[in-house]
C-alpha cells in the first residue's frame, strides 16, 4: 500500500484533515448528543424526490412525539428503483449534494435541532461510499475483473457510479472532501455525528493498484498467481498474508475518516461490521462504534463493546430491528413490541447503550403509505405505533443508566481473528447472501465455562497498549484478572506479547499451544510456544481465583456497571439468551413467572437476588455498601 498515507494527500486536499492536540482536545471535549439525549434515535430515509419543508416538519413532529431523541438522515433510491411495476426512467427530485438538496438538509438540521431531536447525517447515498462523480480510476477493485464495484439503487437512479477504492487514500479522500464539503453547514445546540454504514464493498479478491508490489515487499512474494486459488484448501498461510495486508488498509480507512470529521468539529460514529480487517482495532478508530441486529446476532455486538471499553470509549449504539423476521422486511407494518423488546434487551445485556431504530421512511405530510426496505415500520398507520412513546421511555430509562461510569470487566478473551483469517470461506450452510466469510465473526462465542464473569474481546493491538500493574492486565477503561486464549493460531506479535505479560505474572488460559500462521514462519515461535504453555500461571483450563461476578444455577444474560463504588446490574429476560436470526413472529413472550437465585459479588460483600421474570420483562439492580435496589424498568404500554 502507498506508504502516503495521510500527511501529504489530506494537506492538499482539505488543508490538513489531520487531528492537531487542539483539535483532538476540541473533539474530546464535545458533548456527544448520544452521552446527554438518551431516547434512542431513528434512521430517518429520504427516498430521492423533492423533500419538501412541511414534510420534513410533518416526519420530525411525529419522532418527537413518539418519543425518540434524534434521527440520522440516510439518502437513498428513488421509489421506483424497488418496485418494477413502475416506470425505471428517471423521477423529479433534487439533485445530489446540489442546492436545493443542501436547502432541505440545512432546514430538517435546523428545525429538529429547534424541537430538541438530534440530527446525525450518512456521508453518502446508500451505503459503500460512492456516486456518479468517481471516476473508474477511483473505484474499488477486485482481482482479476476489469470492471469496478458499480453502485446501483442510490439516490442518482437510474445512473450508476462507482464504489470508491477503501484502500487508496487519495481516492476515498478526494471522495470524503468533495462530500462534506457539499454537505450544508448548521449551527445547531446538539452536535452532529456522520456516520457510516457496515462494509458492503466486495471483499472477495479485493484489490489495489499497487496491492502486488506491495505484497511482495512485504511477505517476499507474488500474491498475483495464487488470487484464483487463495481461498481454498492448501492456500491457507498465503490467504493469511493476504488478509493481514487488506487489514492495515481497511483501518487505515476508518482512521481517516474519524480523522477528516474531528479535523472540521464533527463526531464520527459507525459500523465496521463485514469489513475484512482485525475488527477490534477497526471499531476503536470510530468515536462511536455501532453495532447492529437482527442481521447481526445480539452476540456479535460484543466486538464493537469490547473495543470501546478497551480504548475508553463510552457510547455504543446500535442499529437495531433490521429484517427482524426474515429477509429482507416480512411482516412489516405488523411487528409485535413485545419482539423488539427482546432483540434491544439482548443488546443491552451485551454492552450496547443507545439504539438507533430501522426505522423511518419519509412521508408526505398527513400520509403513511411508503415503507423501506430490511426494516420495521415506523410510521402512524404501522401496529407499533400505539406502544412507541411507552416502549421509546423503557428504552431510554435503561440506555440512561446504562451509560453510567464504566463496563465491568475481568475476563479478557482473545478474538480468534487468525483463526478466521486461516478458515477463509465459511462453508455453504453456514453463509448468508450477505456474508460468505469467516472474516466476519458471525459465529463467535465467549466460552460456557466463563458464564457469570464478565469478559471482553481483546487483540493483539490491545496486549501491546496494555500494563500489567498489581497482576490486572491495564488497558482503556479494563482492568481484566484473566487472559483467555482459545485460539489454534497466534501471530508472533501476539504471541511474544502473550509470552511477556506470562512472565511478569498474568493468569492466562492457554487452551492449545498455538501455530504460527501466515508464510512467515519465525525459527524461535514454537520454542516461545513450548515455554509459555510450562509457566506456572499458564494453564490449559480456566482457574478462576477469585469468585465471579455473579453465581447461579441458571445466568440470564447480564451486562454490568461501574460507578466508584456502586454497581448496576442490567438481566435481561432469559428468552433473550443466544437470540438468533430470525426472530419468530410471535417469539417473546410468556406467561408464567420464571423465577432465578442469584448470587453477586461485589466490593467485599455478597447479594441475594431473587430474579422474577415474567412475560418479556427484565431487570434492573443497584448495588452498592451492602445495599441492593430494584429499580423500576418495568414496561408498561400507555
Amino acid at each position: 500500500m502507498k506508504q502516503i498515507y495521510f500527511i501529504i494527500i489530506v494537506a492538499i486536499l482539505s488543508g490538513s484533515c489531520l487531528r492537531t492536540a487542539k483539535e483532538e482536545k476540541q473533539v474530546a471535549a464535545k458533548n456527544f448528543t448520544m452521552e446527554s439525549v438518551h431516547k434512542p434515535f431513528a434512521r430517518y430515509w429520504w427516498f430521492a424526490s423533492e423533500i419538501k419543508k412541511e414534510d420534513i416538519r410533518f416526519n420530525l413532529d411525529w419522532l418527537k412525539e413518539k418519543g425518540f431523541g434524534g434521527v440520522e438522515l440516510a439518502w437513498v433510491y428513488p421509489l421506483n428503483a424497488m418496485d418494477p411495476g413502475l416506470d425505471q426512467g428517471y423521477t423529479p427530485r433534487y439533485s445530489w449534494l446540489g442546492s436545493d438538496w443542501q436547502e432541505a438538509v440545512q432546514y430538517a438540521m435546523l428545525y429538529a435541532d429547534s424541537i430538541g431531536l438530534g440530527c446525525d447525517l450518512t456521508l453518502g447515498t446508500l451505503w459503500p461510499f460512492g456516486d456518479t462523480k468517481v471516476s473508474y480510476e477511483q473505484a474499488s477493485q477486485q482481482y482479476g475483473k476489469d470492471e469496478r464495484q458499480v453502485i446501483t439503487k442510490s439516490w442518482e437512479y437510474p445512473d450508476t457510479g462507482y464504489v470508491v477504492d477503501h484502500l487508496e487514500a487519495e481516492k476515498y479522500l478526494e471522495y470524503f472532501t468533495r462530500v462534506l464539503d457539499s454537505f450544508p453547514e448548521a449551527e445547531t445546540g446538539l452536535p452532529h455525528s456522520y456516520f457510516i454504514d457496515s462494509w458492503e464493498v466486495e471483499t472477495r479478491g479485493l484489490w489495489y493498484d499497487d496491492l502486488q508490489q506491495d505484497f511482495i515487499k512485504a511477505y517476499g512474494y507474488d500474491i498475483a498467481p495464487l488470487m484464483d486459488s487463495l481461498y481454498k484448501p492448501g492456500y491457507e498461510d498465503s490467504l493469511y498474508d493476504y488478509m493481514k495486508l487488506i487489514s492495515s488498509g481497511v483501518i487505515t480507512f476508518y482512521h481517516n475518516f474519524d480523522s477528516v470529521l474531528n479535523s472540521r468539529g464533527y463526531i464520527s460514529r459507525g459500523q465496521c461490521s463485514g469489513a475484512p480487517c482485525d475488527i477490534i482495532s477497526a471499531y476503536t478508530e470510530l468515536d462511536i462504534p455501532e453495532g447492529e441486529a437482527m442481521l447481526y446476532e445480539p452476540e456479535y455486538n460484543l466486538i464493537p463493546v469490547s473495543a470501546a471499553t478497551l480504548s475508553g470509549k463510552n457510547i455504543v449504539s446500535a442499529e437495531t430491528f433490521t429484517c427482524l423476521y426474515g429477509w429482507p422486511r416480512e411482516h412489516i407494518r405488523e411487528e409485535k413490541i413485545a419482539d423488539l423488546k427482546l432483540v434491544a434487551d439482548a443488546l443491552f445485556a451485551v454492552g450496547v447503550n443507545h439504539i438507533v431504530w430501522h426505522g423511518k421512511p419519509h412521508n408526505p405530510a398527513g400520509y403513511d403509505t411508503l415503507n423501506f426496505y430490511a426494516s420495521v415500520h415506523l410510521g402512524e398507520s404501522g401496529a407499533l405505533a400505539p406502544a412507541l412513546p411507552a416502549f421509546n421511555r423503557y428504552l431510554q430509562k435503561v440506555s440512561s443508566v446504562m451509560k453510567k461510569g464504566k463496563p465491568y470487566t475481568d475476563v479478557a478473551v482473545y478474538l480468534p481473528t487468525e483463526d478466521a483469517w486461516m478458515k477463509g470461506e465459511m462453508p455453504e450452510k453456514m453463509q448468508f447472501p450477505w456474508a460468505w466469510g469467516h472474516y466476519e465473526m458471525r459465529y463467535v462465542y465467549f466460552p460456557e465455562i466463563l458464564k457469570g464473569h464478565h469478559p471482553t474481546w481483546i487483540n493483539g493491538e490491545f496486549l501491546e497498549k496494555s500494563v500489567l500493574e498489581d497482576g490486572k492486565l491495564k488497558t482503556g477503561d479494563a482492568a481484566f484478572n484473566y487472559l483467555y486464549i482459545e485460539s489454534a493460531y497466534l501471530d508472533w506479535g501476539a504471541l511474544r506479547r502473550v509470552y511477556e505479560l506470562a512472565v511478569q505474572g498474568l493468569e492466562i488460559t492457554l487452551k492449545h499451544i498455538p501455530e504460527e500462521p501466515g508464510t512467515i514462519k519465525h525459527p524461535s515461535y514454537n520454542d516461545i510456544a513450548e515455554k509459555l504453555a510450562r509457566l506456572p500461571n499458564v494453564h490449559s483450563n480456566f482457574r478462576p481465583f477469585r469468585v465471579p461476578l455473579v453465581k447461579g444455577s441458571e445466568i440470564p444474560p447480564y451486562r454490568a456497571r461501574v460507578v466508584n463504588d456502586t454497581l448496576f446490574l442490567f438481566f435481561a429476560n432469559p428468552q433473550a439468551d443466544r437470540l438468533s436470526y430470525p426472530v419468530s413472529y410471535g417469539q417473546a413472550g410468556y406467561e408464567e413467572e420464571h423465577a432465578l437465585n442469584i448470587e453477586v459479588f461485589f466490593g467485599g460483600n455478597k447479594y441475594d437476588l431473587d430474579l422474577s421474570f415474567s412475560g418479556n420483562s427484565s431487570q434492573l439492580y443497584k448495588i452498592y455498601k451492602g445495599k441492593k435496589e430494584n429499580i423500576n424498568i418495568c414496561y408498561i404500554a400507555d
